[in-house]
């Protein structure tokens, strides 16, 4: 039934003494962090890339956990539910393959370079334009992944406490402010260290709690078959699905998107997400090299990723399988339900004005109804509503009479990035309580961190020193890089304000990671591999694909999203039909799949109808072929990055098998 007020009300816990200390001592303890390192932050070097003094263990977690922000906790619950087991493609198809290749292959170049970041490297493989063009596109990224970050928080906070989000958002920006701007990236990474165990501690009890409530794995598989071919009942998908949906990895992608709740096919899955959106993001995104770059050697730089994967390979347990159970306890009738988006006094008064203006004009009944599901943002309506809609086109229904049938018959959307803190409510007694809602702050703060420190490094040396201020003093660009930090905290707190228009962290994440990642991908790709590579093909082909990126979202749009910020604005402009996809998950691979695409072509036909501005001399260590194999003879054969990654894509592959 829709709430006549705002929903999560009457969600919110009271927090005892015990739980209100472990916030307290862990925010104490982080800003502390940041204190304590102020004093060995003399130069730009150590507050914006830690002067590569970082061990690769630090590394490794950090690297990780840079990732393992609001995308992890929030998103992946969300799509959890969403979506079910196929979620954890985004690991085992769409993270570690990528994270092997990057140690095995490309975090020589970018460390061997000596590069201070990502857009660097990409001046000494091409040209200042290239350099310029990314460094714009990555600056736009990461403030609008820390928003996220941070409307993620704030609406947790706001749900769960009932603290006002406007507040809660501008104080957590600000906890993250002071601690970054006392001790910079080296802050940030062992903050992020801190926040992987904290999640571990917080969230294994809830996993644990949940899979006993509902009788185990088994149960809850047997559960899932029931709520896929009716997933309608509880406000998840309009159509029926084989019972596997929801428990099967690989086979309901194989029936195509009709036959799964993402809405996509095996191509999408596997070169959208499992090629160019998964490469784009783990080999080329600063946020996450930039750990790897901080490493004190070259050995600990390769080692960083693939520390990073065995953590991440087993994460669906702690991040995923709470999405999942979710659906399962709402089933059983557990005391449970899912989350649902608010709907407001408002939005019911203006429905019911809606309903009266439409049956007075006696206008069709499916017309009627989807009029009135657009003001509530319902998700769908039940058959039952016919026989109102025909009571009113006989004898006009009082506001209170339509009030009421509208609150029994209209479905509410779910508001899936509020599964994991409903499932937190439920298990987490005082205490634990406290422990679970640190692990999610930490998480927040620090993705919000994270790329507030690859902005600040993006914007002091790769756009303010290059193209403002150059030949300045190491003083200067050390002030300048604590000034990028506030404006980056700044401009992320007005991107959580877009936030707020997606009910999916997961599909906002993808979608920028399209614009953004997946053409850059295609550059490297061709960069680093074939020395004809010119920068003015890079640079056309990078424009090109963001280009096309945008042109494709503005002339696509997901089943039942209206026209605006996700997708069918050109083709509102021109009076065309957007190109319909079933999910916003699908609409996203498809994106990445064409920006990809035609940034690939357009780098190599423009590449051989132009001259090569750099030499075989300037190309070496920047490209595969010009590069000396580094020599490992001081390193066991069994830790030699080569060996690891084999053995842990060995791994990937059983868990696939085991959830096919």
């Amino acid at each position: 039934m829709i709430s006549a007020s705002p929903l999560f009300a009457a969600a919110a816990v009271d927090l005892k003494w015990i739980d209100y200390t472990i916030l307290i001592a862990y925010t104490a303890f982080v800003v502390g962090i940041g204190f304590a390192l102020k004093r060995y932050m003399k130069t730009s070097a150590d507050f914006l890339t830690s002067g590569r003094s970082i061990p690769a263990w630090v590394t490794g977690l950090a690297f990780m956990s840079a990732n393992l922000g609001a995308l992890e906790l929030v998103g992946m619950a969300a799509s959890g539910a969403k979506y079910g087991i196929s979620t954890a493609h985004f690991y085992w198809v769409g993270a570690i393959p990528a994270m092997i290749f990057l140690a095995v292959f490309m975090m020589p170049f970018y460390y061997g370079s000596k590069a201070r970041s990502v857009p660097e490297y990409l001046k000494m493989r091409f040209d200042e334009r290239v350099r310029a063009l990314n460094s714009l596109t990555f600056a736009v990224m990461t403030v609008f992944a820390s928003g996220i970050s941070m409307n993620a928080l704030a609406k947790l906070l706001n749900q769960l406490l009932g603290w006002d989000y406007h507040a809660a958002l501008w104080i957590c920006s600000g906890i993250v402010l002071i601690y970054v701007l006392k001790g910079g990236l080296t802050s940030a990474i062992y903050t992020e260290v801190l926040q992987f165990f904290m999640i571990v501690l917080g969230f294994a009890p809830v996993v644990y709690l949940g899979l006993k409530d509902v009788g185990g794995y088994g149960a809850l598989k047997d559960t899932l078959q029931k709520v896929a071919v009716d997933p309608m009942a509880l406000g998840l998908n309009d159509k029926t699905f084989q019972p596997d949906a929801w428990t099967s990895a690989w086979t309901p992608l194989l029936g195509g998107p009709s036959a799964n709740p993402m809405g996509v096919d095996i191509f999408a899955m596997v070169f959208g997400l499992g090629f160019v959106l998964s490469f784009g993001y783990w080999c080329t995104n600063f946020l996450v090299v930039q750990r790897a770059m901080a490493a004190r050697n070259m050995t600990a730089a390769r080692q960083t990723p693939l520390i990073a994967a065995v953590p991440k390979m087993l994460m669906p347990v702690l991040v995923i399988l709470p999405g999942m159970l979710a659906i399962g306890l709402a089933t059983l009738n557990k005391g449970y339900e899912l989350p649902k988006v608010e709907v407001t006094q408002s939005d019911v008064s203006a429905a019911v004005k809606e309903f009266q203006t439409a049956t007075a004009a006696k206008l069709a009944p499916e017309k009627v109804a989807s009029t009135v599901a657009g003001k509530l943002g319902a998700f769908g309506f039940k058959p039952e509503f016919a026989a109102v809609i025909a009571q009113a086109e006989a004898a006009p229904m009082s506001d209170a009479e339509v009030t009421a049938a509208i609150q029994q018959n209209f479905v509410p959307k779910n508001d899936y990035d509020g599964v994991i803190l409903s499932l937190v409510q439920k298990y987490c007694p005082p205490g634990l309580l406290g422990l679970a809602l640190t692990a999610l702050l930490a998480s927040f703060m620090s993705g919000m961190a994270g790329n507030v420190t690859a902005f600040n490094t993006v914007w002091t040396y790769d756009l303010y020193q290059a193209y403002v201020a150059k030949n300045k003093s190491d003083a200067h660009y050390a002030w300048m890089g604590r000034f990028a930090t506030i404006a980056g905290i700044l401009l992320s707190i007005a991107c959580a304000y877009f936030a707020k228009n997606f009910n999916n962290a997961m599909d906002v994440v993808q979608l920028v990671f399209g614009f953004v990642n997946a053409p850059l991908f295609a550059t490297f790709l061709l960069g680093m591999f074939w020395v004809r590579t010119t920068g003015t093909g890079a640079f056309l082909g990078l424009l090109g694909g963001t280009a096309t990126s945008a042109i494709f979202h503005g002339f696509s749009l997901a089943s039942g999203n209206a026209v605006g910020v996700k997708g069918g604005y050109f083709a509102q402009m021109f009076h065309v039909t957007p190109a319909s996809f079933p999910s916003e998950m699908a609409q996203n691979f498809w994106l990445a799949t064409f920006a990809f695409g035609v940034c690939l072509i357009l780098t190599i036909v423009i590449s051989l109808a132009t001259k090569q501005n750099k030499t075989v001399e300037d190309l070496r260590g920047l490209v595969y072929s010009l590069t000396p194999r580094i020599q490992e003879e001081n390193v066991a054969w069994y830790a030699r990055p080569g060996v690891l990654g084999l053995i842990l894509l060995a791994c990937c592959i059983i868990l696939n098998i085991i959830f096919w």
